[in-house]
């Protein structure tokens, strides 16, 4: 019964979408204040019945209801609890489904949370999301239906692809969707604002608070797929520029310097027509991600649908909502007043480098990623990887990483560099520092990864010198530099904590990169292997029964100078109804490297292929990003940029007897 209802819900969901995507736009247009104040209960109600919808088909898989085609094709009644509730969006159709949720989810807070922006805006805003949902309602309805029903029903199903049989893939597709998905919001606002012809500092500050939490969400999410690939799939890598991995990190980048576009709209009342036009590319990236994914151009873990008419489906959404939003800029862009002017040596010219190398990057990954793919339609087949992203993505960052220390510390408008660089002496001589200790620790080599090393120490101290300069560090007594921190606003710890981050996850990809050592050999139990000055002792396999898998578990005994370090227990896993192998990697941290050992198939003659991994510096990547998704969390919990941030003065208001923006709220 559960399906049904559940299909119930997606039907009305279609209508109410239609109701919301039409009424308040032509109520906004018409001055009827009855339609548009129905964008607000009807993006509730929409929410509402998505929820319903999704808690129906999670308990279709929570009870094994393989009458349920999608439960069937992806669930097996001895799979662990967690696996089946991962197991509704583990699939092409229940992660539509949470897609949709997300999206619905978004446009339930633009009403609940945002009931100080301008109504006729609010009902824009709303009127464009619903039009978006309404796509993906089709979408999911007419090619994709969750609740199929199958008779008879079978007796049990045909489990989840293993792969995704993982915690690390249980959280990682709902916090990339929300970072997808939550583009939507900026995409809203910005057709909303060319629909009413009006973008100014008001309009930014209600963008960013969305703009940076689906940053933050997107960014968790990528990091949790690379951690997962690192030590799910045994290779010893995290990032292997795969078209899939490509398809997250494009919006990722748009969307970082859609944030700091917004920056300069809000504070300098410049570069509208720039934003607007990033913040319509940063979800259309979003968008072209959905396709590639689910059009069958890619065979991947990732890579959900295979079924041609389903990417025509989404091909036909892409060009209307791309199409339509870039024709609307086009006709409506020029109308669109500019602001204040700037020295290019100011915080705003600071920005709009940042924006342009940002955005020639992602033209880069781009270009790397649908290339290929198109050559291939036409019968060429090429292969782009590592070597061209480094010889043509790298040395984008290169100056990005050298801006993002001096930006900060620039005034707005106008400002002079040989003060601004005077002022990260200190950042200057610790860069120094890090490129002579690390030249003498890894022998003088190799020099590119010396020089990042040093770049991200740049990056790192110039944050916290900014931040020191805020607060006037060792200029005032200690006791007023901590009332200055506190009453600092918390975007500035946030951007500080960010840069930090960033700095922290360069480190960690160049250590990885430049100096991991690999050992792949046939190894018997009883012998010892000699990695980067680490012994590793191969103690043998024994049998190990898991909840749906069988496996053998290899002990390794690490000891470094005679001195114990740790025992690793890599696993080989076969699943039970797929019948399909798997590895655990076997991983010791320190902080500052990692030990990583995989053990593979056997030779037949009491030997079995391990691979070993000495990985430096590899946990800085993830505690890098960690620290940006705290940055992002602490400038979002900014009483500046709390969801509808300018509100009106009641002051203000019985003075002046007309509406206005006055107090933040």
């Amino acid at each position: 019964m559960s399906a049904e209802i559940g299909q119930f819900a997606l039907i009305l969901a279609l209508l109410v979408s239609m109701v919301q995507s039409s009424l308040p736009m032509i109520g906004a247009a018409k001055g009827n204040s009855t339609w548009i104040a129905l964008s607000r209960p009807s993006a509730i109600l929409l929410f509402a019945l998505i929820v319903l919808a999704f808690a129906a088909l999670t308990q279709a898989f929570v009870t094994s209801d393989f009458s349920v085609a999608t439960v069937f094709r992806n669930s097996h009644s001895a799979k662990p609890m967690l696996y089946k509730i991962s197991g509704v969006w583990g699939n092409h159709e229940g992660s539509m489904l949470l897609w949709v949720l997300i999206l619905t989810g978004f446009g339930a807070a633009v009403a609940g949370f945002g009931k100080n922006l301008p109504p006729t805006l609010q009902a824009r805003v709303l009127s464009v999301q619903a039009m978006i949902t309404l796509g993906f309602l089709a979408f999911l309805i007419f090619t994709s239906n969750p609740f199929e029903r199958m008779f008879p029903a079978p007796l049990d199903g045909r489990d989840l692809n293993p792969l995704l049989q993982d915690p690390g893939l249980a959280f990682h597709p709902p916090m990339l969707y929300a970072g997808y998905v939550g583009f939507s919001i900026a995409f809203s606002f910005a057709v909303a604002a060319l629909i009413e012809g009006k973008v100014d500092a008001a309009w930014a500050r209600w963008v960013r608070p969305w703009t940076l939490a689906a940053w933050i969400t997107l960014t968790a999410g990528i990091a949790l797929g690379s951690w997962w690939a690192y030590y799910e799939l045994g290779w010893g890598g995290w990032w292997f520029w795969d078209p899939v991995e490509n398809v997250s990190f494009m919006p990722w980048l748009m969307g970082t310097a859609l944030l700091h576009s917004a920056i300069v709209v809000e504070k300098r009342d410049s570069l509208k027509v720039w934003t607007i036009l990033l913040a319509i590319l940063t979800f259309s990236l979003s968008l072209i991600g959905t396709f590639i994914v689910r059009s069958g151009l890619l065979t991947s873990v990732h890579a959900f649908a295979t079924d041609p008419e389903r990417g025509l489906f989404i091909l036909v959404l892409l060009a209307i909502a791309i199409g339509g939003s870039l024709l609307l800029f086009a006709l409506r862009a020029p109308a669109l007043t500019s602001g204040g002017l700037f020295s290019p040596i100011s915080r705003e010219g600071g920005l709009v480098l940042n924006n342009l190398l940002l955005t020639v990057a992602t033209f880069v990954v781009f270009v790397g990623t649908l290339g290929p793919l198109l050559l291939e339609a036409t019968g060429t087949k090429i292969s782009v990887g590592t070597p061209y992203y480094n010889a043509v993505f790298v040395p984008l960052m290169v100056p990005l990483v050298a801006v993002m220390a001096v930006g900060p510390m620039m005034p707005w408008k106008r400002a002079e560099l040989g003060a601004v660089l005077s002022r990260l002496k200190f950042a200057g001589f610790m860069t120094v520092v890090a490129v002579l200790v690390t030249a003498y620790l890894q022998d003088g080599g190799p020099v590119l990864a010396i020089a990042a090393i040093g770049f991200a120490a740049w990056l790192f101290v110039g944050a916290l010198v900014e931040w020191a300069e805020r607060v006037k560090l060792f200029r005032l007594p200690l006791a007023d530099s901590l009332n200055r921190a506190i009453k600092l606003p918390r975007a500035a710890h946030g951007m500080t904590l960010a840069h930090a981050g960033m700095a922290v996850a360069i480190a960690g990809m160049t250590g990885s990169a430049a100096w991991k050592t690999e050992d792949i050999r046939i190894t018997r139990p009883g012998e010892t292997i000699e990695v980067a000055g680490y012994s590793y002792l191969f103690e043998g396999l024994k049998p190990v029964e898991g909840p749906n898998y069988r496996a053998e578990e290899g002990t390794f005994i690490i000891t470094k100078d005679g001195e114990f370090i740790a025992k690793l227990t890599p696993q080989r896993r076969l699943y039970n109804v797929q019948n399909m192998p798997t590895t655990e990697a076997g991983i010791h941290t320190t902080g500052l490297e990692d030990l990583y050992v995989v053990v593979g198939d056997p030779d037949g003659r009491g030997g079995w292929t391990t691979r070993i991994y000495h990985e430096p510096l590899v946990p800085w990547i993830w505690a890098g990003c960690l620290i940006m998704v705290l940055g992002g969390t602490v400038s979002l919990s900014d009483r500046r940029l709390r969801v509808g941030a300018p509100v009106r003065s009641k002051r203000w208001q019985a003075k002046s007897g007309t509406g206005g923006l006055g107090a933040q709220a």
